[in-house]
């Protein structure tokens, strides 16, 4: 207990200093001295220039801001020239050079990218403030999120999974803004909040929320956009070039003064000028209501009829308790009971090889074996100089010390031989559980991930595998050492003193009762702390993903207890564990002295009775007993830390045996290479649900799609947009029909094959830690030529030439060091380098500038011309002269058509869809 505690206690130590340095990163960059109500000006910057390394090159510079209070101030410019930093700046978070900072009053902040909680939506949008029915409802209309509610299978109680799994990216983005509008603050940063949402609800979040006469008219806001027909409605609007502030002043002033504002607009009113619409109302747009159903029904268990959901409002947002826990997302961790069972321990030996376990127990054998014989052989070799009777025939001193010398090598060599058996043993097990561990985790579905917290994941394949790694092999190396000295050292005992046999069913008895009580409290405390040890992991994840936000609110302290809460719980059980082992310890100790007492007893009374002759034997006799007690200490601990540690290979078995999706590969059945060659798609009737039992999200789909055709897809609300890219992909399995490309049907392939031979360009991109090369070619399939050739066609080969490394630049994880509008054209550039026949676009250029738009618009239709391209859509004027169109709706194809044949007909969903967007642009 001793060795341990002070470990547990600088692991506590180190996790509450981490949540503890949230607070105090870069307190001193922001001054917060001044007092809102006796200055006019509620954001002040002067002569700023700050960097996110202060080695490189400074991201933004000398920048001037001034934001009076009440104020809108309209933040734009092209990707990557710091708009998102300079709000970053302004919370705190990046290395002020120089200049200074000046924020009066509390702030709010909404991301680009929202971060939301794996809680209840309801307690997303409250985020930790008192309930206030009023000011929820109005905070619920004005962000649009009423439609919502409705939907969700248990109201705003709906569990939301880690990341919003089970929310589209319009959902996500407008709860973030939800959270910041509840809050009732002073100071509002928004990173563009309005990128997700399509024309309609863009308009109405900016009228009811941020605009003029919306709920936050009486707060300072600056607002990063895209959307340059807000801009008119701005108190002044600032242009930044490569971090440097080019021009600021009013819309009209800017307008007159025919600089790069003007440029801007001028390349805003040229991108819509083909279709009737503008649907720039956030020029960054991602998943937008128009998907938000559709994707929120990922998770099965969100899945449920809309019909259902007919009860008036209230009485969906006022859901009994017992209908939420039958509603939630993330199920509570199981915790095993009883007594673990054989087969785990068998599964372990098998993983660790039959012969390499029967070799590690019997080379101890014979190392105990030699070991006693030694002793034996020390004890007549004294024997015989024994005064009181000394041998008549001793043997010759070179033989004795020969023998003994051999047995001692012996020994050593048994015990060599031993370890290395164990080594190979440990290494072995751990091999052949985390493989197929890793194996099942890259190919469950993606339902697994939407239901399991990252932190259960994290505990198993680090916790539980080092457990695997470091422990268990060394507890059974000392438990069968244990075992086999108890054994052999009470034969060494009734051997030399035969009266001891009398006490070894009385001690065992007591000693059986001990381990009765011990072993499964041992066990089932241990199980505790693994269950309790996931919060930890995701909290912490949690946490720093949400970072700049619980600073921004000022919600350290909250963290900071919740933290303390989930570590308390874990540390109960810890220190439970401890306790029992010391229950257990001083319970030992009597046993083992009762062996030493009776041992030595015994070995006198034999001695005066004349029981036995031999002082060597007797000596032999007692010196193993001094040893009892430790050895029985040690013994039935290992016992207990086996049973306790054994449950890691239970729990990274469960993660083992998991659902996987299809087969990776098909014997036989591979595509032909360069498959598909054309681009021919064929959904024959198709159908598809999350899961047995759950409703059909797409029904009876019939759509023969041509070679090199462009489709746009569009749709309102749960229409089954996405759906449709997860059918493509295999996502999710045919409920009935089929999908061909190329005349192989998709089901009758390997995963692999076919996700290898289409692209998606999502709306999220994944980047990885590593260079940009490894994230734009990670198995180096590509020269350098045709990689900076797609950073060209990507419109980012200035950036990358720019960059001190060139090709080799370091991407931070999640590609933290880069904008989100680069992070897409990094996704474009990988698409761009794999040019395979089948390309899905799911808003591809959602945070891109307008004229970045229109160039990337130009490079997917001149390099993607040979392809067939399925592009999902919310900003209308990107697929306005696309091939067809189609429409979607409750899952089923509404129209499939030219966009001319469609416009033709005034009555058409897609039509009303455009007179929709073009309404907003006239309201503009």
């Amino acid at each position: 207990m001793v060795s341990i505690l002070p470990v547990d206690i600088f692991l506590i130590s180190s996790t509450r200093t981490e949540i503890y340095w949230l607070k105090e990163l870069d307190e001193k960059c922001v001054d917060r001295s001044e007092n809102l109500d006796r200055s006019h000006n509620a954001v002040r910057v002067e002569n700023l220039t700050a960097s996110w390394d202060t080695e490189d090159t400074p991201t933004l510079e000398h920048l001037e801001l001034t934001a009076p209070r009440n104020s809108l101030i309209a933040v734009v410019g092209k990707v990557g020239c710091g708009k998102s930093s300079l709000l970053q700046a302004l919370l705190g978070e990046m290395g002020k050079l120089k200049g200074r900072i000046g924020v009066n009053g509390k702030v709010a902040y909404v991301p680009q990218q929202p971060w939301i909680q794996n809680m209840t939506l309801r307690d997303n949008i409250t985020f930790g403030r008192p309930f206030d029915r009023k000011r929820y409802d109005q905070v619920l209309y004005a962000c649009a999120l009423k439609a919502d509610i409705k939907i969700l299978p248990a109201g705003d109680q709906t569990e939301i999974g880690e990341k919003g799994i089970n929310l589209s990216g319009g959902q996500k983005a407008r709860v973030s803004l939800a959270r910041a509008v509840y809050q009732n603050l002073d100071v509002y940063l928004l990173d563009d909040p309005l990128s997700a949402v399509d024309a309609h609800v863009g308009r109405h979040i900016f009228e009811k929320v941020i605009g003029p006469n919306g709920l936050l008219r009486q707060k300072t806001r600056i607002l990063v956009t895209h959307g340059l027909t807000f801009t008119k409605l701005a108190d002044e609007i600032l242009v930044l070039h490569e971090g440097r502030l080019e021009e600021s002043g009013t819309f009209d002033a800017l307008m007159k003064k025919r600089g790069v504002f003007y440029d801007f607009m001028e390349e805003y009113k040229s991108s819509s000028e083909d279709s009737t619409e503008e649907l720039d109302i956030g020029e960054e747009q991602g998943l937008v209501v128009t998907s938000d159903l559709d994707e929120s029904v990922r998770t099965p268990e969100l899945t449920t009829q809309i019909s259902t959901m007919s009860s008036p409002e209230k009485g969906v947002l006022d859901r009994s308790i017992s209908q939420k826990e039958e509603n939630k997302l993330i199920k509570k961790e199981d915790v095993a009971q009883g007594k673990v069972e054989i087969a785990t321990y068998q599964l372990y030996v098998k993983a660790a090889g039959y012969s390499l376990s029967i070799a590690f127990i019997l080379f101890f054998v014979f190392y105990m074996t030699v070991q006693i014989l030694r002793s034996f052989w020390l004890s007549a070799w004294s024997d015989e100089y024994d005064p009181d009777s000394p041998s008549a025939h001793p043997m010759a001193k070179g033989w004795r010390l020969g023998v003994y010398g051999a047995l001692g090598f012996t020994e050593v060599g048994c015990f060599f031989v031993a370890l290395l058996a164990l080594v190979f043993v440990g290494q072995r097990a751990s091999k052949n559980l985390h493989g197929p561990l890793i194996h099942n985790l890259m190919r469950s579905p993606m339902s697994f991930y939407d239901t399991t917290p990252l932190g259960r994941i994290l505990n198993r394949c680090a916790k539980d595998i080092e457990t695997i790694d470091m422990l268990l092999p060394m507890n059974f190396r000392y438990l069968v050492m244990c075992v086999l000295q108890v054994a052999f050292t009470l034969i060494v005992i009734i051997i030399s003193t035969p009266l001891f046999a009398v006490v070894i069913v009385p001690l065992a008895a007591i000693y059986l009762v001990f381990l009765k009580y011990y072993v499964p409290t041992s066990r089932q405390l241990k199980r505790l702390e693994s269950v309790n040890r996931s919060p930890i992991y995701s909290h912490f994840g949690e946490t720093i993903q949400g970072a700049a936000s619980i600073r921004a609110f000022g919600k350290v302290d909250e963290f900071r207890e919740h933290s303390g809460t989930i570590l308390d719980r874990f540390i109960r059980c810890r220190y439970s564990s401890l306790v029992a082992n010391r229950w257990l310890a001083v319970r030992l100790e009597f046993v083992g002295n009762c062996i030493i007492f009776f041992a030595a007893l015994f070995a006198v009374l034999s001695k005066e009775f004349g029981w036995i002759t031999s002082p060597g034997v007797i000596g032999v006799s007692v010196s193993y007993a001094l040893n009892i007690t430790e050895v029985l200490n040690f013994a039935v601990r290992q016992v207990s830390e086996i049973e306790a540690n054994i449950v890691s290979v239970e729990r990274v078995n469960e993660y083992t045996n998991t659902p996987n999706e299809a087969e990776w590969r098909i014997e036989g059945q591979a595509p032909p290479t360069g498959w598909p060659s054309r681009g021919v798609v064929t959904f024959d009737g198709y159908s598809t649900r999350y899961r047995e039992g759950l409703d059909l999200v797409l029904r009876g789909i019939s759509a023969d799609v041509r070679a090199g055709e462009k489709i746009g897809i569009v749709g309102r609300t749960g229409a089954g947009k996405s759906s449709f890219a997860l059918a493509l992909f295999r996502m999710v399995e045919a409920a009935g029909g089929r999908i061909v490309i190329d005349g192989i049907e998709v089901a009758s392939i390997g995963l692999h094959d076919l996700r290898s031979n289409i692209t998606i360009i999502p709306q999220d991109p994944v980047l990885f830690s590593g260079t940009l090369r490894f994230n734009l070619d990670p198995f180096s399939t590509y020269s350098d030529d045709q990689i900076w050739r797609a950073l060209e066609l990507a419109h980012l080969k200035s950036f990358a030439s720019a960059l001190p490394d060139g090709l080799l630049y370091k991407i931070s994880e999640a590609g933290e060091n880069l904008s989100v509008g680069q992070r897409q054209l990094v996704a474009l550039a990988r698409a761009l380098l794999r040019h395979t026949r089948v390309l899905v676009l799911d808003e591809a250029t959602a945070a891109v500038d307008v004229a970045t738009d229109a160039l990337i618009q130009e490079t997917i239709r001149n390099e993607f011309r040979e392809c067939t391209v399925f592009t999902i859509a919310h900003r209308l004027n990107t697929i306005m002269d696309y091939d067809r169109i189609m429409v979607l709706d409750k899952g089923a194809i509404l129209e499939f058509d030219s966009p001319d044949a469609l416009m033709a007909d005034r009555n058409s969903a897609f039509a009303k869809m455009v007179a929709d967007a073009a309404e907003q642009d006239k309201h503009e």
